[in-house]
Order: structure tokens, then sequence, then C-alpha cells
């Protein structure tokens, strides 16, 4: 291998796969590989590819069939890579196909091919690794799979059941990455909530005392570095009514992004959903009764197998008495291999496709009223973006990528700076502030 040896990387899918590919990347950085973002200029090409809903799965193979016509030398990994057949009826060609979460087996791919040669003055690695995302914030993984069977889901079956993360590795990675100039930690798994149940919540050593790996504990740990914490996929069990505390005490941010995915008790009990006993409205009621300015988001299914026209106007009158203030919707996909395929009571395309309009249309509306709320009020915002024009950045309520903006007017800040501002005006889905 020259020195000029470059990989080229596509990383598709969620902030997990993202992850991934950072562990990924940074292995190569360590070996004395370099990145490209042009096909014609590497030596080979890793697609990492998500394969929940169909559209993604049409997405990925899409993006490696541009990466075989435009270089010809393709490794695949990823959600997708769990159907090796699928890539190989289509693109039989590709050089190797992995799972998901499977670094040790691309890197090794990537070494048949193009093998490593030591190289002290190219094997510089920050400490912190690979990031795919801005210096200013960051995803932190705390565990790999997830031990719930959702009837619509397939991540078990492509990531394998919950693995827990010790706190003390979560908590060096989380120190390396504020001391990198991270100003903000998005803390993500396939379910947040449940972090350490599968160790038994087994405590590890971190700066001369014990901490147990339970989030509550996690979250008072990382609220000790002084950046701003942000969860994400956090389901409703009712341990997270103890996260409402840390909040207060601003250990982590006033944001929660809770996966309901449905209302109708009978919807839930078919999706095999965790918690879908709980009484979420009250305790909804009870977070924001604690913390007024506490912004939820969330995620739903319409179309579910089943769901009647009482079962989704139920859902939109639960979410009317909600007010979350984000949501995402997504019309149910017959994914390949989920048990929900299998119920009866197949949803028409044209009645999801209805429903969706009306939920989103629904939400536009709950959506600009919270906003509003806003206006008057005195908020932080974390730079994102600077230009002649404008500031473009987020509050505490808004996720990178998924929520919405606020734009300033252009001063002397920069990004990642943390500033004051005070909101002047809103629409459905953005602040302007001054």
């Amino acid at each position: 291998m020259t020195q000029n040896t470059r990989i080229g990387f596509i990383s598709l899918g969620c902030p997990k796969a993202l992850v991934d590919s950072e562990q990924i990347l940074t292995r190569l950085q360590s070996e004395g590989y370099t990145t490209t973002a042009k096909y014609s200029e590497a030596d080979l090409v890793v697609v990492n590819t998500c394969g929940f809903l169909d559209s993604a799965r049409k997405e990925s193979l899409e993006a490696i069939g541009e990466a075989m016509t435009k270089n010809g030398q393709v490794i695949v990994t990823g959600c997708l890579g769990a159907e090796a057949e699928l890539i190989r009826q289509a693109h039989p060609d590709v050089i190797a196909i992995t799972g998901p979460n499977q670094h040790e087996n691309v890197v090794a791919a990537i070494h048949d091919v193009l093998p490593p040669k030591h190289d002290p003055f190219l094997d510089l690695v920050p400490a912190q690794g690979i990031k795919l995302t801005p210096r200013h914030y960051a995803y932190l993984k705390i565990s790999e799979g997830c031990n719930h069977r959702c009837s619509f889901c397939i991540i078990p079956q492509l990531r394998g059941s919950l693995v827990s993360r010790p706190v003390s590795d979560v908590l060096s990675e989380a120190e390396t990455l504020v001391n990198a100039g991270v100003k903000e930690l998005l803390i993500i798994s396939q379910d947040t909530s449940a972090y350490g149940v599968d160790t038994r919540y087994a405590p590890s050593q971190w700066k001369e005392r014990e901490i147990p790996a339970r989030l509550e504990d996690l979250c008072i740990a990382l609220g000790e570095l002084s950046v701003w914490v942000r969860l994400h996929y956090v389901y409703p069990y009712p341990h997270v009514d103890n996260l409402i505390p840390l909040i207060q005490e601003e250990k982590i941010l006033p944001y929660l992004d809770v996966p309901f995915q449905h209302a109708s008790q009978k919807i839930l009990k078919s999706m095999k959903r965790p918690a879908a006993e709980a009484k979420t409205l009250d305790r909804i009621y009870n977070w924001r009764k604690q913390i007024p300015d506490l912004t939820i988001r969330s995620t739903f299914i319409v179309g579910f197998p089943g769901e009647t026209e009482e079962d989704f106007d139920y859902l939109l009158e639960w979410l009317n008495e909600a007010q979350l203030d984000r949501i995402g919707c997504f019309k149910y996909e017959a994914v390949s291999g989920a048990t929900a395929n299998q119920l009866p009571g197949a949803v028409p395309e044209e009645i999801k496709t209805e429903r969706w309009h009306k939920l989103m249309a629904l939400q536009k509306e709950i959506s600009e009223k919270r906003l509003q709320e806003k206006v008057g009020q005195k908020i932080q915002v974390i730079v994102d973006e600077v230009n002649q024009d404008h500031i473009i950045g987020r509050s505490k309520g808004d996720a990178p990528e998924i929520d919405g903006n606020v734009f300033l007017p252009n001063t002397k800040f920069k990004i990642g700076d943390i500033i004051n501002a005070q909101v002047i005006s809103s629409d459905s889905y953005d602040l302007w502030a001054e």
C-alpha cells in the first residue's frame, strides 16, 4: 500500500450507523489509510447501509450501484448487509458484505484488498477519533442492539440483543470529546431507557467513585462535564420520571425524544411496545408541570395493520391533548422479517397517505402554537453555521438535522459558541432571535 491509498466512504441511516462509520474510519486512519469524498480518487469504496424500511433499502442499493459504476471496488456493511443475498442479486461483484456493527470484519475486508502499511507519520489520530459531525457536537452511543421484539421492527435481527457499554467507557469517551471542543453530546442507543438492564446495572470505576450502569446515574456524571447533554430514544418507562429532577438541575437538556409510536392501546399491544400500559398523558402533564419549557419529540406510525378509523381518531385526539413539540411520522411498511406483516387488517396505501397528511397537518398547528409561546423569551442558542447574512443555530429544544433552527443577525460569534438571545418571531418549525 502506498502512502496515498484512499478509501471512499458513504454513511447512510440513523445516528447509530453514523457512530459505526466513525469507529471504522478511526481504525482506518490509525492504520495509515486516508479517506476521500470522490469516487475517482478512491482505491475502494465502503458503503454503510440502512435496511430498516423499504425506502431505506432502495436508497442503500442505489448508493451501492452508484459506487460500483463510478469505482467498481466496493465493500458493503451496515443493516442491509444482513441480507447479503439481496445485495448480491442486485450487485454480484461487490468485494465483501458485512452486517451492522461489524467493524473488525469491514477492516479485515479492506486489508484483503489493500493491506495496511505502518507509517508513524500517517498513523496520527486525534484522541476523540474521526467524527462525521461538526466539531462542536457528537453522538455518543451507550449500547448496541435491543432486548425488545416490537412487531414492526427487525433491529434485533440485524444488531442483536442489548449490549450496554460499561459506564466508565462511556464517560471516558465523553470526557475525551469535551476536551476536544465538543459542546453538545447526543446520547443514542436503540432504547436509551434500557441502558444497563442486560448487565444488571453493573457498576464501574470512574474518577475514584463507583457508578452503576443506570441511565439516571450516567446522566448525573455526564452533567458534570458542563456541556449540553441531549437524550434520544428514551422509551417511556416509569423510571424516566427520575430524569426530570436532573433537567431541573441543568445536568441534561429540557428535551426528551420519546418514541411513543401510537396512542391506541389496541395498536400498541399489536406493536408489542414496551411500557404500552403507561398512562402517558398523565406523565406528560406532570413533566410539563415541573418543567414548563420541556421539549418533547416523538415518532409515530400510521396505517399499522388493524388500525381502524377509531384508532386513528384517538391518536389525533391524544396528540391534541399531549401537545408534543416535534414529531416524525412513518406510514407503515411491511418490512421483510417483521412479525407485524402476519397481522390481519392491512390498511390500503391511499388511507395510510391520507392519515399521514392529517396527522402532520395537526402537528404543524401544534408546533406553530408551541413556538409562538416562545416569542419574547430569552433562550440559549448553540451556533451551527455563520455566514455573511446571519447565524444559524439551535435552541435547547432543537436536535441537529431533525428539529428546527434559530436564525440571528450576523455578529462576532463563531461555530460552537453558546449565546443568549431573545426570540422575536416564529413559524411552524423555526425561531428568529436577536
